[in-house]
């Protein structure tokens, strides 16, 4: 694999520990501010609302710029919002700047997963991707756990500190090690809108939203699932969620192997099986062993889907692939904030704290239907286009004869 794929995982693991690691760090934010922890939790849904937006915002107005300059304007932002937050004097700034570090994420994954297909032979492409998402994976290993720690002790404000000057790695590595590659001739932003209107490019989209959304209508609330209902101490969630990052960190290894062969199998597979376990973990949340077990499976299961789906769109927006590219990463952030929606919804009517998990087998289990209905379709137009191609030879053919006679 290139070097350059390489430093897309730097900046991949520094955005993902600025995702996660504001989860841990919540409590020392709002008595810092004097604000109420749910005030507190604008900073996740900010961020999470600022991906959505920012996808394809930054990625149409970076139609004009080579792919390398936008992802160094993007690891630009990255470094400014992580700043400002560290700074902050009052809460709305804070707020603002993670909005701001927000806006990078889903076009710098978009343009990322572009830059790190183009840098590899077609058959190696799910590879590829899977690389550079091996730096948001191990960030939920190591950043999220070791950032949380880090602010816990030191002091939130170090956090962001720490986590900007990750971002200036990230920036020195596209500068140095990612080739200039320039945007397709002739494409312009018209095109890149163009690929929402293939059928297949929406339903990848939408398994992109369900799938990875039972995932986090399980993990929104692991903590008090884990200590309210499998008994463990407030101190061991740390260790779940380190848990629950090796399983992403494998599952992404999974998923990028075998996506370049195997796709649509692999998605079968992986979406069945997730949504067996969530359902079983129900149960399983009741045992600590078979929780824990559980935890690291929904990790692999759901990020073994990433690749493959990230492929797809991918595959299906071909020529002007870059802006669904950035959506599908927005997608992610639009279906964990569904499924911690419904999960609450759930809670919320009595239903108790292992309901969320009922919500995301379901969700999981939608994802599965989408996977054979655009199997389906695509069988379809395959047959008809073959059977186009057949008409076409016979008609050749006669031609031919007419005027050999």
């Amino acid at each position: 694999m290139p070097l350059a794929l390489l430093a897309l995982a730097v900046g991949a693991f520094g955005i993902g520990t600025t995702e996660f690691v504001i989860m841990g760090l919540l409590p020392e934010v709002a008595v810092d501010f004097g604000v109420t922890i749910p005030t507190a939790g604008l900073l996740v849904t900010g961020y999470a609302l600022g991906v959505v937006l920012g996808a394809p915002l930054m990625t149409a107005l970076g139609t004009r710029v080579s792919r390398k300059r936008m992802l160094m304007v993007l690891m630009g932002l990255f470094i400014a919002g992580n700043l400002l937050s560290a700074v902050a004097p009052s809460f709305s700034v804070m707020l603002a700047g993670r909005v701001v570090a927000s806006l990078a994420h889903g076009a710098f994954f978009g343009i990322g997963s572009v830059v790190a297909a183009e840098l590899v032979a077609p058959e190696k492409k799910a590879g590829a991707i899977a690389m550079m998402f091996t730096g948001l994976t191990v960030a939920n290993v190591v950043g999220v756990p070791l950032g949380t720690f880090i602010g816990q002790t030191a002091g939130w404000r170090a956090t962001f500190f720490i986590v900007a000057a990750l971002g200036v790695l990230g920036l020195a590595g596209v500068a140095k090690l990612v080739p200039e590659m320039p945007k397709p001739q002739g494409v312009r932003l018209r095109h890149e809108l163009a690929a929402f209107k293939n059928a297949q490019v929406l339903l990848a989209m939408a398994m992109t939203v369900l799938g990875f959304g039972g995932v986090f209508a399980a993990i929104t609330y692991i903590t008090p699932m884990m200590t309210e209902v499998a008994g463990f101490a407030d101190s061991s969630v740390t260790w779940l969620l380190v848990l629950f990052g090796a399983g992403m960190v494998g599952g992404n290894l999974i998923g990028g192997r075998y996506a370049d062969r195997h796709l649509m199998p692999l998605l079968y597979v992986t979406l069945t099986a997730l949504a067996l376990v969530l359902a079983l973990f129900t149960v399983t949340a009741h045992h600590k062993v078979l929780a824990a077990v559980s935890i690291v499976l929904i990790g692999a299961l759901g990020f073994a889907t990433v690749p493959p789906l990230q492929k797809r769109v991918l595959d299906h927006a071909h020529g002007a692939p870059t802006l669904a590219s950035a959506v599908n990463i927005g997608a992610f952030n639009l279906g964990n904030a569904l499924a911690a929606w419904l999960g609450g919804i759930v809670i919320a009517a009595g239903m108790g704290l292992t309901a969320p998990n009922w919500v995301g087998a379901a969700l999981a289990a939608s994802a599965l239907v989408l996977a054979f209905v655009s199997a389906a379709l695509e069988r379809r137009d395959k047959d008809a286009d073959q059977e186009a191609g057949a008409g076409t030879k016979i008609v050749a053919e006669g031609r031919v004869t007419q005027l050999v006679r």
